[in-house]
């Protein structure tokens, strides 16, 4: 009995995906639910599990492939099917007079094994090396493409007494992932479509920065969570969107489509790159419920463990370049969305309060908007009111805890 390994469904408007990592070879043993491959999307990474318990047969799609939704990437046997071929094929090899045909498939089959993977063949192309010189380390001898990376190109001349000292310089081409490849493209495309402004405010921490180390450990106590700054950033942010829905909207097509809902993108840097997992219905929730949102989302994105739908239906987006010492950037929009909150570092700078100099923990917004539908005044109004929130958070975040 075989059973076919299909790319399962991936969420709504994702009809491919390329081939990150075969996790099993052929003949391993796999468990039901087990994980056999990895697949890369244009949001994140996802585990295919085996549908049955037996052992992997084939694969019909190699590391670096694109591959579309529903295609089949592979088929798992059960063991008693695997043991009859292994059978069969010992027969036909101890019979003395195998047909020139047998061993022309033989032969097919070390041909196919030793060809290099999609991946390698697009470097071997680009550098124009010769395989015959390439030794490959998959199975039966497939040139990967750890096996290219770091290869001079055939056509450069580097003297031998000159390789070892100027290996370290040599260019190292690696193939972007599909992630990789999807946030360029989109970050590309909304400079070329939305008007992108950006204005600028401070903020003063002090109060915020009482509050935490007063209620931190009955805080943690309680929620279980640490009592961080974005909770109180999403909660201003919230209560800021109230006031001016306009920066909760998009575009589409010639119509700007009001969002009565709040779903807070927090950017967290992963190791694949930037991903943006969503708080949905934030609107709803307090500031406990906030920061163990975003310490599970966090921790998901990080363990590459995201779901599609943790990925999806941001209205409004919030990124904090502080956490790698930003004094100041200019975030920009995350599409379908007209707006995004940069927060940055705390540092400690001269203001003056009551007509007096004092040293205070002060930190730098930034919100970018699309000027095609929020106009200036809109966009300054809602960071000052952020501003305030945080200013006095006892004030204007009635609900803390």
């Amino acid at each position: 009995m075989t059973i076919e390994i299909k790319v399962p469904e991936l969420g709504e408007s994702i009809a491919e995906a390329i081939i990150g990592k075969w996790l099993k070879n052929p003949g391993d043993k796999v468990e039901a639910d087990e994980p056999i491959i990895e697949l890369e999307t244009d949001k994140v990474a996802v585990d295919v599990p085996s549908p049955i318990d037996g052992f992997l047969e084939k694969q019909l799609a190699h590391e670096g492939d694109t591959v579309e939704v529903g295609s089949v990437i592979g088929t798992i046997s059960k063991e008693q099917d695997i043991q009859k071929e292994a059978s069969e094929v010992n027969n036909d090899e101890n019979k003395p007079n195998a047909s020139p045909a047998s061993k022309s498939v033989v032969n097919q089959k070390t041909t196919i094994e030793k060809s290099p993977s999609p991946s390698a063949q697009r470097i071997i192309s680009e550098k124009k090396l010769d395989t015959s010189q390439i030794s490959g380390s998959g199975k039966g001898g497939q040139i990967l493409k750890e096996d290219v990376i770091g290869t001079p190109n055939k056509d450069i001349n580097i003297p031998t007494t000159s390789i070892a000292s100027s290996r370290s310089e040599l260019e190292e081409i690696i193939p972007m992932t599909k992630l990789r490849q999807t946030i360029a493209s989109r970050l590309k495309e909304v400079q070329n479509t939305a008007a992108i402004l950006t204005t600028f405010n401070e903020v003063d921490m002090t109060k915020v920065l009482r509050i935490r180390e007063k209620y931190q450990t009955k805080f943690q106590e309680k929620y279980g969570v640490k009592l961080g700054f974005m909770g109180f950033f999403a909660k201003a942010c919230i209560e800021a969107i109230k006031e001016y829905p306009i920066i909760n909207s998009e575009v589409r097509g010639s119509d700007i489509v009001y969002k009565n809902y709040i779903n807070i993108g927090i950017a967290v840097a992963t190791e694949k790159g930037l991903c943006v997992p969503v708080v949905k219905d934030a609107q709803d929730l307090s500031i406990p419920e906030i920061e163990m949102k975003i310490l599970e989302l966090g921790s998901s994105a990080r363990n590459d463990t995201l779901g599609i739908e943790d990925m999806q239906g941001g209205t409004f987006t919030i990124t904090n370049g502080g956490i790698f010492g930003s004094m100041m950037s200019t975030p920009i929009l995350n599409p379908p969305q007209s707006a995004i909150l940069g927060m940055h570092k705390i540092e400690k700078r001269p203001v003056a309060i009551n007509d007096k100099i004092e040293i205070r923990p002060m930190m730098y917004l930034a919100l970018s908007y699309d000027h095609r539908i929020i106009d200036g005044a809109e966009a300054v109004s809602f960071l000052e009111f952020i501003r305030k929130c945080i200013d006095d958070p006892a004030d204007h975040l009635i609900e803390l805890f």
